[in-house]
């Protein structure tokens, strides 16, 4: 049976409009940064010590590629500015953060994601993978998380509180644009551009409706072994209304999405800063 939504809904269209409003929140005690660096997008998450969004910023990155940096001085750029912006708003210094990568990921690779955080000025309080501090925001302790960013989907099987299995592959929101741009024969960054346009999705979605599914039999063949009885998707490639439906048809089990899907991982990070 699947978890109530409700409670995580709330939280995220909270966060959602702190950021698109650029404005800051009320908050008790000492503030949790959390930052995630993206494929399509870098977000800095600022919570409260009651898991409470207070601010945050997003910004469109192409620092990051499968989950490895490719632009380390723009990806340290990228965070040392939103890091000024935010203590501004919220007028006080931004001291620790903590960061997230997809699971599997080399150990080499988390150590340069870690010194972007550190480059930019913030002390690293933790290190996480993806699917688990997205499980935090659902506030869910079994199922799968499935986390499909920019360039890969992770997964982490949950059972009972505990993370028994994590996998990932790459393939993500930057293979739908490029489908979607040899279909349009367009450039990649018009593809990118028609994706995210909401207004276009009964024309975009049964374009990349490939790559969803086999987003979805990379899910079904680690489930084999890791059986459950809920999936959870989250991140920016995912926000397609269908994206879900497909999913549960493909695997054949019921398949929730929480709003903002952009949103849950890096609120997640911030919560376990």
């Amino acid at each position: 049976m699947a978890y109530d939504l409700s409670a995580a809904n709330e939280t995220l269209l909270e966060f959602e409009r702190l950021v698109r409003e650029g404005k800051t929140a009320p908050w008790s005690g000492n503030l949790k940064v959390g930052v995630d660096l993206g494929t399509a997008n870098i977000v800095v998450a600022v919570v409260d010590e009651e898991n409470r969004p207070v601010a945050g910023m997003t910004t469109p990155s192409r620092v990051v590629r499968d989950g490895i940096v490719v632009d380390y001085v723009g990806a340290v750029s990228a965070v040392t500015r939103m890091k000024r912006e935010l203590e501004e708003r919220l007028g006080c210094t931004l001291e620790r953060a903590a960061t997230a990568i997809p699971p599997g990921i080399l150990a080499g690779n988390v150590r340069c994601i870690a010194n972007v955080i550190e480059g930019a000025g913030f002390e690293v309080s933790n290190v996480i993978d993806e699917p688990t501090a997205a499980a935090t925001v659902l506030g869910i302790d079994s199922g799968a998380v499935v986390d499909v960013g920019g360039g890969t989907t992770g997964i982490s099987v949950l059972k009972d509180g505990a993370v028994e299995f994590t996998g990932d592959e790459p393939t993500g929101g930057t293979h739908m644009t490029l489908v979607l741009a040899g279909f349009h024969h367009c450039t990649t960054d018009e593809a990118e551009e028609m994706k995210k346009d909401p207004k276009q999705e009964s024309n975009v979605f049964p374009v990349v409706r490939p790559v969803v599914e086999k987003m979805a039999s990379i899910v079904s063949r680690y489930l084999r072994s890791h059986p459950t009885d809920a999936i959870y998707v989250v991140g920016g490639a995912c926000c397609f209304t269908q994206f879900e439906s497909v999913f549960e048809k493909n695997i054949g089990i019921p398949t929730y999405k929480p709003e903002v899907p952009l949103l849950v991982t890096p609120l997640g990070i911030a919560m376990n800063a």
